[in-house]
């Protein structure tokens, strides 16, 4: 250590001023001309030389200079001693100003200076961290569970349910794999509870969501009594759900107020949606006193739409009049929250404007106007559902509804409830008192004019009084022109008066207000069936089928259109879609077996109208046919029933008893075909081809009674001859106006009522129709059978 230390040259300490003309042999410049080192710096380039590496860079270099003898020296402080980092008798002087701050002893003699090290090169790369290692292996797993979860939401979001359990169970099998993992790796106190708790609830929740109630209610219960999971106790409210599903409600209960426990009291509104569990939960279990204490003490706490409603409909079920009309007001006071004001400008300023036209239309605006909405349904249900009980009549009852109303805030309910007053008079055919208040309701603002002149047009179409419901249908048009069924009622009373064109143009106009007018969509379908434009027709019922994807009405239609388009293969098949949404339709089935009857398919059309005839035994039409059927293949003895079933049905026609008798003479039941044309004559002395029958049948038999019968015959026919000759002259006349009444009739059997979707009564065609000519030639041989 002593070597490298250098003691400074003696001094005159006595002379305080020795040392001035001292100075640094490198600040002399008057002889660097004959300083070589100088000049060769000057003839070379700093930058170029030769670069001298030291480990650590020393505050000062070491290098000779020249003095000013010429001498190459080392530099010296100012009194003699050193310079810090100098060689002095070849021993370097110790850094003693900067090895307190870390460094070292300089380099070797000769070391370039270079703070950034930029002679080392390049930084060596960065250490690659091994895929294999049990950390990497762990995030891995962690980020595939988490991968798994999202996905099983996005599945449940988008309604794929199964995928979504599936991907439930693969978070959960990695993720136990993953805890197993961290408890090799590390403590136990590392484990990733979080990710254990999203998976096991989104497991739960899908479990619940497919209806695996029982597996759903294993993982709540694996979350519920994990004490390491905070707030779990919560979930409990998700158990009593799935016990509500199962309508096992006294554990419904017992979890909910277990989760009602759970929940501190500051957290106000979760408290109230479990103890609105609890009270539907009573509700469906018929114990309406339990409901009604939890539904006071939410309106007590906290009153909102659904618990008033709910408390208005358990003291309805328990029967009490005053409690009702206490929970009605109570509903009625719940506030609205919504500011109507903030959506009128109250000056002309055009930046104001925007911003009150910018959010007329916006989400929230539309969340108000679903919650007024819910709020009129829940008064007007509770309104009608009370009326009628809470006083002596529902007159009273809705009179006392009205008035609460009007005092309310909901005063424009007050006209929507008096309308129903008078829907509740018109269920009743109370025409009068129904007239009388919806025409007082005309006085009222034009929204309820236009409701009540609706009504009232409705009523008169149904009386058949068209110009009366054409009166009041334009006076409901004129209050309201976008009034849909205003214009759909118009409609009605042009199409009633055959005026088909104007008719559709009115219903067009009801489509273009609102497109989910169904009535107007049926009825223009209608007046285009009736205009012959066929194709149009089947378009409109097509759309309304799209709309209406079970409306027997509408699917007969098409079949009925498809049937004049002369494609009975597609009418078939749509009257089968008809036959599986109203199997039982009578009227339906024997289109079906007419349909299969002109395509000449006998077995299917029997089972069609055999079935109609089951449902219905007293179509004419129907029992013709199957009596004929049996005639055709020869089963006397059943075809029998079904003419006795007509002879009932139409005691006055003759035909059908002849047809009886018929049967039985055909079956070799002679005895019985005689009494049966004795009592057909009893009952019609006046039948020419009774006594026909008669003389021949007693003639074949032996009997004495058939020369009173050929008496009586010989009798008919002079009687019949000069009938005929007495009517010969006005027979033309007779028979024109005749055909025009067969023509008036057939006009009224094809009308179609265009109030709205109503099926239209088949009629079928005169196939098998049995007349009394055909029984006029007897004489010539047996009975003659229908074509």
């Amino acid at each position: 250590m002593m070597q490298n230390v250098h003691l400074a040259p003696e001094t005159d300490e006595d002379d305080l001023y020795s040392g001035y003309n001292d100075y640094n042999p490198i600040c002399d410049i008057e002889e660097l001309e004959n300083d070589a080192a100088f000049q060769q710096a000057v003839r070379t380039s700093h930058g170029r030389r030769p670069p001298i590496t030291a480990k650590i860079p020393s505050t000062a270099v070491t290098r000779p200079i020249a003095t000013g003898y010429g001498s190459k020296t080392s530099l010296a402080s100012s009194i003699g001693r050193p310079m810090t980092g100098a060689i002095q008798d070849g021993v370097t002087r110790p850094m003693t100003a900067v090895r307190a701050a870390g460094f070292i002893k300089a380099g070797l003699r000769g070391s370039a200076f270079d703070p950034l090290g930029q002679s080392r090169g390049p930084a060596p790369p960065l250490e690659v961290k091994k895929k294999d290692s049990p950390e990497e292996k762990i995030k891995q797993l962690e980020k595939e569970v988490n991968e798994l979860v999202e996905e099983s939401c996005i599945a449940n979001s988008c309604g794929d349910l199964k995928l979504a359990l599936e991907k439930a169970k693969d978070a959960g099998r990695k993720e136990r794999v993953l805890v197993r993992q961290r408890e090799q790796a590390t403590t136990p106190e590392n484990i990733n509870l979080d990710l254990t708790y999203s998976v096991l609830f989104n497991l739960a929740s899908q479990y619940s969501v497919n209806e695996m109630y029982a597996e759903a209610l294993n993982t709540y219960q694996v979350i519920v009594k994990n004490k390491m999971f905070s707030n779990a106790g919560i979930l409990k409210m998700n158990m009593g759900n799935i016990y509500l599903k199962q309508r096992n409600y006294s554990k419904a209960i017992k979890f909910y107020r277990m989760a009602l426990d759970q929940v501190p009291s500051v957290n106000k509104q979760m408290r109230i949606k479990i103890m609105q569990n609890i009270g539907v939960t009573f509700i469906q279990a018929g114990q309406y006193s339990d409901a009604i204490n939890s539904y006071e003490h939410i309106m007590s706490m906290a009153p909102n739409l659904k618990a008033g409603y709910n408390l208005t409909i358990c003291y309805f079920a328990v029967g009490d009049r005053e409690k009702m009309k206490k929970a009605f007001q109570k509903l009625i006071a719940v506030p609205l929250e919504i500011d109507e004001d903030k959506y009128i400008s109250p000056s002309d300023d055009p930046h104001t404007n925007l911003v009150t036209e910018a959010i007329k239309n916006d989400h929230l605006r539309q969340m108000e106007r679903e919650r007024k909405a819910m709020a009129e349904k829940y008064i007007m249900t509770s309104a009608k559902l009370i009326a009628p009980v809470i006083e002596t009549s529902f007159a009273a009852g809705y009179d006392w509804c009205v008035e609460v109303v009007k005092a309310s805030q909901y005063v424009e309910l007050a006209n929507d409830l008096e309308i129903n007053k008078a829907v509740t008079y018109l269920r009743q055919r109370d025409y009068n008192q129904a007239v009388e208040i919806l025409k007082m309701l005309e006085k009222k603002d034009s929204r309820v004019k236009s409701a009540a002149a609706t009504n009232l047009s409705a009523l008169y179409y149904m009386g058949k009084d068209f110009a009366q419901a054409s009166s009041y249908a334009d006076i409901a048009v004129n209050s309201d022109r976008y009034n849909p069924a205003a214009l759909t009622n118009k409609g009605n009373t042009v199409f009633a008066n055959g005026d088909y064109e104007k008719a559709a143009e009115f219903y067009k106009e009801a489509l273009r207000n609102d497109s989910s007018c169904t009535e107007a969509l049926y009825n223009i379908g209608l007046t285009y069936e009736k205009l012959n434009r066929l194709d149009e027709a089947l378009d409109c019922f097509l759309k309304l089928h799209a709309i209406l994807r079970n409306s027997a009405e509408v699917l007969y239609q098409i079949a009925n259109i498809y049937e004049l388009m002369e494609n009975l293969s597609q009418a078939i098949e749509w009257l089968m879609q008809v036959v599986s949404v109203v199997p039982t339709n009578p009227q339906v089935l024997a289109k079906l077996g007419e349909l299969y009857d002109r395509e000449g398919d006998k077995s299917q059309a029997f089972q069609y109208y055999y079935e109609s005839y089951r449902y219905f035994p007293c179509n004419i039409e129907v029992v013709e046919w199957l009596g004929a059927y049996y005639i055709d293949t020869q089963f006397w003895e059943k075809a029998i029933q079904y003419f006795e079933r007509a002879s009932l049905i139409q005691p006055t026609q003759v035909k059908w008893q002849l047809m009886v008798a018929s049967c039985f003479r055909r079956s070799g039941n002679y005895q019985k075909a005689l009494d049966t044309y004795k009592d057909t004559h009893r009952k019609f002395p006046e039948n020419v081809e009774c006594l026909r029958f008669l003389v021949r049948l007693c003639t074949d038999l032996g009997l004495k009674d058939a020369q009173e019968y050929a008496r009586k015959l010989k009798r008919l026919e002079k009687m019949k001859e000069i009938r005929e000759q007495r009517i010969k002259s006005g027979r033309d006349g007779s028979g024109g106006s005749r055909g025009k009444r067969e023509g008036s009739a057939s006009s009224d059997a094809s009308y179609v009522d265009p109030l709205g979707p109503q099926v239209e009564r088949p009629k079928t065609a005169a196939k098998k129709r049995i007349d009394e000519d055909d029984f006029a030639d007897e004489e010539l041989g047996d009975d003659l059978l229908p074509e």
